[in-house]
């Protein structure tokens, strides 16, 4: 494993931890959602490792450890090219390896529009779980446009990214997840969604789309229409029945990850 500050595009510091080895069949850049971090993926992360799939993980900047004015962003582009520096490290790292691109929440917010902004990168295959990408819950594009970009709301999402108790009690005491977010990050990411709702047909790349069904924050049709939407020819879905918003933590998780695990496995 190899932990790091690494210089975005714009000169600000991200953390990022590298856990590769010589053997691994693939890597997965892995992108984690709003008010987290990269460390909330750690089970996620070791069964890709037990399979031989290496991951890259960053904090976005303003969470975590990373740098920036905490959980704000003054263009969705930021995002985009933050996730863009640390998939340009993964393929460059990697000579000879597929290379693929894991998003929840608001992380799959970032790889999906990243797929659209980014067609002709060589990544293998793009895995969404939980997708903002069209805000029918209307979480974030429901916001008071006149409210101060810099002001900080209180972070409510807590009781409804999971079903199973331990992870919602640990949400809240986690030091490295954030209690509060700005408004300018839904300002930003809503002018994202309707540039995606332009441009989704340029999304071409393998895609797996994952979604609980229970989701309350973020509506699995946002994941139909993203289906119906893109040009990718290899694009599968699948809903879990009654499973909440983070399907990767859920009772259930082992199904859901090896179902990301085997999607990959039979892309390289």
């Amino acid at each position: 494993m190899q932990e790091m500050m690494y210089k975005s595009f714009d000169g600000t510091n991200l953390y990022v931890k590298k856990e590769t080895d010589a053997s691994d069949r693939a890597v997965t850049v892995i992108v984690h959602g709003l008010c987290e971090h990269q460390g909330r993926y750690d089970y996620l992360a070791d069964l890709f490792h037990k399979n031989k799939i290496g991951t890259y993980r960053f904090d976005h900047r303003g969470h975590g450890r990373s740098e920036g004015e905490r959980t704000y962003y003054s263009d969705y582009n930021e995002i985009l090219d933050d996730v863009h520096e640390i998939v340009k490290m993964a393929i460059q790292e990697n000579p000879g390896k597929p290379v693929f691109l894991l998003g929840h929440s608001m992380g799959g917010f970032a790889v999906s529009l990243y797929g659209t902004k980014y067609p002709d990168m060589n990544l293998r295959g793009i895995v969404t779980s939980g997708a903002l990408t069209y805000d029918h819950i209307k979480l974030i594009s429901a916001l008071d446009e006149n409210l101060d970009p810099h002001m900080l709301l209180k972070n409510e999402l807590g009781d409804g990214v999971c079903s199973v108790k331990e992870v919602v009690d640990w949400y809240s005491k986690d030091p490295y997840n954030t209690q509060t977010f700005t408004p300018g990050l839904c300002f930003a990411l809503t002018k994202g969604l309707k540039w995606f709702d332009e441009n989704s047909k340029n999304f071409k790349y393998p895609v797996l789309m994952l979604h609980g069904e229970k989701d309350a924050l973020v509506s699995f049709k946002d994941t139909c229409k993203f289906f119906e939407s893109v040009s990718s020819t290899d694009k599968q879905m699948k809903l879990y029945g009654n499973l909440f918003h983070e399907i990767f933590n859920e009772y259930c998780r082992d199904e859901v990850i090896g179902d990301a695990i085997n999607w990959i496995l039979n892309r390289i």
